[in-house]
């Protein structure tokens, strides 16, 4: 049954129809020029897209005729209506204030009916304006529904490929620009988690997602294998941020990153992290979170030159340019197991002298030979700098 004779009206006659579409150019400018009145939004909207909700609310009046002379199926708005104007159109109006767009055309055409309609079928238009916006409203909260469906489908396939490419160690500049698209604020410090994900098939990336967000941060999830791979962004408290997110990562380590000033370098926060990763069981212990460069000595053992350049660089060659004394009273302590008087007794110097020359090499490479963590790090270091034959740190 038709919507109108259901109302106990019938539609618009053929005559009001065409003068309907003759009239409707001049009706859409009214339309567009009622928005820029009443909607503040409207007015701070670039005049490209001012120009395509133009189009619109024409194609909207051109669908209200062709719904008149067709009223058993419902508006078309995909192709009729939405269909005049790019589909950036729908990301940059909302459902809401589509809603208040149609509104206002649906009342500029009201206020015309009169004017527009052969005489004795004005009620018979107005009603049926009435029912076509009640039609179009419910036609367009589908097609935002649809567009958020597959524009989430493919916001999870483009944030797939960002984390991907920052698991693989990409540096590239058009890292940012992707994940702009996906809403992400570039912002610092950026920084990488990485951790098993959930047992039992749990999907983790929403649970990670609210709880980032809750905490003011930017954020992008990827699941790679069994592991979970998250990039945060902004943190004001980023060991806040890191312990509030780690809940939601599957049992074993966690590994942190270093910190990073982009998103473009946010590949070299994954690579440390993910060898951390690998690393980790080697120290049964480690806490969770823990930092990427706490694991240096694990990194080193299992293979990674990274770490294995780190301590040189931190250790080794601090210690050599230190002078022989305290590169000497280091390999001292760390023989004698952290015993100071046995090692003051080896060396023929006082106790003090001992201590002093251990605070020099902890100011140095930032580890202390009598914590155990210290000692382990800094026998490591030495003994792949002989390995790699820089004889000079032993003789």
């Amino acid at each position: 049954m038709e919507p109108a004779a259901r109302a106990g009206v019938s539609p618009p006659s053929e005559a009001t129809l065409r003068r309907l579409e003759r009239a409707s150019g001049a009706l859409a400018t009214q339309a567009v020029a009622r928005m820029d009145e009443e909607l503040s939004w409207f007015r701070a909207m670039p005049a490209a897209q001012r120009s395509w909700v133009t189009l619109v609310a024409q194609a909207g009046i051109a669908s209200l005729v062709e719904w008149c002379r067709n009223p058993g199926r419902p508006p078309k708005l995909t192709g009729e209506v939405f269909g005049a104007a790019p589909r950036e159109l729908m990301h940059a109006v909302p459902l809401k204030r589509s809603v208040d767009l149609i509104k206002v055309t649906v009342e500029v055409v009201e206020d015309r009916v009169e004017q527009v309609a052969e005489p004795g079928d004005a009620d018979r238009l107005r009603l049926t304006v009435l029912q076509f916006s009640r039609e179009i409203a419910f036609a367009a909260a589908h097609v935002y529904a649809s567009f958020a469906e597959n524009r989430g489908a493919w916001d999870a396939r483009l944030e797939a490929l960002v984390v991907d490419a920052l698991v693989r160690g990409d540096r590239s500049e058009e890292l940012p620009g992707r994940a702009a698209a996906l809403g992400w604020a570039e912002t610092e410090p950026v920084f990488v988690l990485v951790g098993s994900a959930p047992p039992d098939g749990q999907d983790a990336r929403a649970a990670v997602r609210r709880a980032a967000r809750s905490l003011g941060c930017e954020v992008l999830v990827g699941v790679h294998a069994d592991e979970l791979v998250v990039v945060l962004g902004g943190a004001a408290d980023p060991a806040a941020v890191t312990d509030r997110v780690c809940r939601e990562f599957g049992p074993g380590p966690v590994v942190r990153g270093p910190r990073v000033d982009s998103l473009a370098r946010a590949g070299e926060s994954a690579t440390a992290a993910l060898a951390g990763l690998r690393a980790a069981a080697a120290w049964p212990d480690a806490p969770r979170p823990v930092d990427a460069e706490d694991l240096l000595p694990e990194r080193a053992l299992d293979g990674d030159p990274l770490a294995r350049a780190a301590l040189s660089e931190r250790i080794a060659l601090p210690l050599q340019g230190a002078g022989g004394e305290v590169l000497e009273t280091v390999r001292t302590v760390l023989g004698t197991g952290g015993n100071l008087e046995a090692s003051a007794r080896a060396l023929f110097v006082h106790t003090n002298t001992v201590r002093y020359r251990l605070k020099r090499a902890t100011e140095l490479t930032g580890y202390s030979a009598t914590d155990p963590r210290g000692a382990w790090t800094l026998q490591l270091a030495l003994a792949l700098a002989h390995l790699e034959g820089d004889r000079s740190l032993w003789h």
